[in-house]
């Protein structure tokens, strides 16, 4: 077995292991449908470089990680290092119009208004010791 069918797991991702990992196939996708979600990246070693994918933009960066008991995609949207927003898709086309939703423009309450799948996180205040 190749190392990319064992790191994702040929029977839940099969699409993703024929092209090589998350990150290429989401690149695929983006590109097939028209999508701008900049440049896909993941990490270069490790079964990471086949699970993870990121998109970075001055607005923040589009995490994707899989499950590993079912398909879905795990999408953390991060915003100087905190997670803003997260949420679980079924297909990867929603992953990408998320990435270029954000990418685009929308804030975060417009983007998970129009991604229900999508909840914005809640941020409480540290307590600061006295």
């Amino acid at each position: 077995m190749s190392d990319v069918s064992t790191a994702l797991g040929v029977r839940l991702y099969p699409d993703l292991v024929e092209q090589g990992g998350l990150a290429p196939a989401l690149t695929d996708v983006a590109t097939r449908h028209g999508l701008d979600v900049g440049r896909v990246t993941a990490p270069d070693q490790g079964r990471a470089r086949f699970t993870c994918a990121e998109m970075s933009s001055d607005r923040g960066v589009v995490c994707v990680g899989l499950g590993a008991q079912a398909r879905y995609f795990m999408i953390d949207l991060r915003v100087a290092g905190e997670v803003e927003a997260r949420g679980d898709a079924t297909d990867l086309r929603q992953v990408a119009e998320v990435a270029a939703a954000w990418r685009g423009g929308l804030t975060v309450a417009e983007l998970t208004a129009r991604f229900p799948f999508m909840e914005q996180m809640k941020h409480y205040p540290v307590a600061q010791a006295g």
